[in-house]
């Protein structure tokens, strides 16, 4: 296998369901296992770290700015990612039935970026703090697609029109969206955790 991201695979006791997990900013392959484990203590846990460094801390891709993304190495790296994953599933999980990948901020923009731009590799998304990662570029049709968004009304630095951007762009294409708002900022809170394992729990 192509070892291109540092990541840790947990092996579940359901070995036809894994979690895809990407952090945010400054996280890193270990991040959100607690969180991949509420959502389905029985699926494969598969956590990537990012590959580019922002001061030292990784990330999926770089930015030029605040909210200002850098979309050349964002579809570069989104590429990266999208083949190192698809050989990560065919090693580890060759035999699995549903693939969620689960992203926060930096690791959910790219996520996005996945189902608006490449060819299938999950079957849901759950993108906590996302904004539309690009625009002025190809969306491809993700019909049947189903994605759950929890976003912040006063996250400081997502606006709440990001994300709605976002939504709408995805519904446009033929995505179900399931979108949830709390009011909080750029923090993951429980009770965002508890309403995507709802949701997760319903839809799967």
């Amino acid at each position: 296998m192509n070892e291109t991201h540092q990541h840790i695979f947990i092996e579940g006791t359901n070995k036809k369901n894994v979690l895809i997990l990407l952090h945010g900013t400054g996280g890193n392959e270990h991040d959100l296992i607690n969180v991949g484990k509420h959502i389905d203590p029985t699926a494969s846990l598969l956590g990537v770290r990012g590959n580019v460094l922002e001061g030292g801390m990784p990330r999926y891709f770089r930015r030029l700015a605040e909210g200002i993304f850098d979309e050349k190495d964002l579809f570069d790296r989104a590429e990266e990612l999208h083949t190192f994953l698809k050989e990560a599933l065919s090693h580890y999980a060759p035999n699995t039935d549903l693939v969620t990948v689960i992203g926060y901020s930096n690791g959910a923009n790219i996520a996005a970026t996945l189902l608006m731009k490449h060819e299938k590799i999950v079957d849901r998304a759950i993108l906590f703090h996302a904004m539309v990662p690009y625009r002025n570029n190809t969306v491809k049709e993700i019909q049947n697609a189903h994605i759950f968004i929890g976003a912040g009304t006063n996250d400081p630095i997502i606006p709440q029109k990001e994300t709605q951007e976002l939504i709408d762009v995805l519904r446009v294409q033929g995505a179900k969206v399931q979108e949830k708002w709390y009011n909080n900022g750029h923090q993951l809170t429980m009770k965002e955790i508890q309403d995507a394992r709802d949701w997760y729990t319903l839809i799967r």
